[in-house]
């Protein structure tokens, strides 16, 4: 999907560009089944009501998509009959009519439109948009929606673009290469969706304006040297300083590259960020 760009009638429109809609599905209505309206944004808030996530919130209304990340419909072929946007990511939808009469909604991968098949089973074929598990998915091959444990539907690449290739596989284990080159153990009971997600022209997108991003549920943040010392310990000081000091979040902590992994994973081969 190619980036397009809008004539500049006004300051608004002269430095954004856009995804280009073509590939979605005209006029189709939506299986209301498949929608949660009853789903909130959190707005950077954990469970206990406390900002775990700074600069969040606001945004426009949006209504939840449920996504078929279980693979709940097995041994069944299914067909998609639409492509859909999907406001809560950056990845196209797939409306999914199986032949057993369910409807679900699948992430949507490279080179699949309306009237491609998907398929989830045991004896499946190595095809793109087809589900199996880890066990039988060749070596080399590109996946994504992989689970980190049986059973507990798709977790890893599940954003636009994104993919995992799978490198070797052991009795117990298979050898995942993640996005950020990070190698990792995952069980070879762990399912898995093959091919490249859609829409890798997401991450070129030019906002272009401050309105954008807050439609999205961004909020403005405000650089820690430009507070006064008692909110940042970046504040104060006569003129652009930070005194030498390393990069630090409000409380203290150090960010920006600061290691904050308290143990060490031993499914986790290599790092995303090697000691030099």
């Amino acid at each position: 999907m190619p980036i397009r760009r809008r004539k500049p009638r006004n300051a608004s429109l002269r430095f954004q560009t856009f995804i280009d809609s073509s590939d979605l599905t005209k006029k189709r209505k939506r299986v209301r089944s498949l929608l949660d309206g009853s789903k909130k944004r959190i707005s950077g808030r954990n469970s206990y009501g406390r900002i775990t996530t700074r600069h969040r919130g606001g945004g426009s209304a949006r209504t939840y998509r449920i996504i078929d990340f279980r693979w709940s419909q097995r041994d069944v072929f299914g067909k998609i009959v639409s492509v859909e946007y999907d406001p809560n990511r950056n990845v196209r939808i797939g409306l999914v009519f199986y032949e057993n009469g369910a409807k679900r909604y699948i992430l949507l991968p490279e080179t699949l439109g309306v009237g491609s098949k998907v398929y989830a089973g045991l004896e499946s074929d190595a095809k793109i948009g087809y589900s199996m598990p880890l066990r039988q998915i060749p070596v080399g091959f590109i996946i994504h929606n992989v689970e980190v444990r049986p059973g507990s539907g798709g977790v890893f690449a599940r954003s636009a673009g994104t993919s995992v290739q799978l490198v070797a596989k052991s009795d117990e284990y298979a050898t995942l290469k993640m996005p950020s080159s990070e190698v990792r153990l995952v069980p070879l009971d762990c399912w898995a969706t093959i091919g490249v997600l859609g829409n890798a022209d997401y991450k070129n997108i030019s906002w272009g304006k401050a309105g954008r991003r807050r439609h999205l549920g961004f909020r403005p943040s405000v650089r820690g040297m430009a507070m006064n010392p008692v909110d940042h310990p970046h504040g104060g000081g006569e003129g652009r300083s930070k005194s030498g000091s390393h990069p630090t979040s409000p409380w203290g902590k150090g960010c920006k590259g600061t290691r904050t992994r308290k143990r060490k994973n031993p499914l986790i081969l290599k790092r995303r960020k090697t000691k030099k």
